[in-house]
């Protein structure tokens, strides 16, 4: 009985994660489109600052490369941040 108990804590633990995975896989690949539409957009914004949001979008890609979601969710959502910041008018 103990065996199975803990047997079906494990399996409920993976399945409550997985989705958790799957949405950071989902955010990451939004954030690094809305990221690319912005540079795309080519707002008028100083070339150095455009320099940083391309240099935050590679370093997210590398890590969406690399299999980790949560660093390229937590860099692209910092630089939309920013981007907001800076630009209010666009979302």
């Amino acid at each position: 009985m103990k065996n199975s108990a803990i047997a079906g804590l494990f399996i409920t633990a993976a399945l409550l994660a997985s989705p958790v995975f799957a949405a950071d896989k989902d955010l990451c690949t939004d954030n690094l489109q809305t990221i690319s539409d912005f540079v795309d957009s080519a707002p008028s914004i100083p070339e150095g600052s455009l320099d940083n949001v391309k240099a935050a979008m590679e370093k997210a890609k590398a890590a969406q490369a690399a299999g980790n979601d949560k660093d390229c969710v937590e860099i692209s959502s910092n630089m939309i941040q920013k981007m907001q910041i800076r630009n209010p008018t666009r979302n």
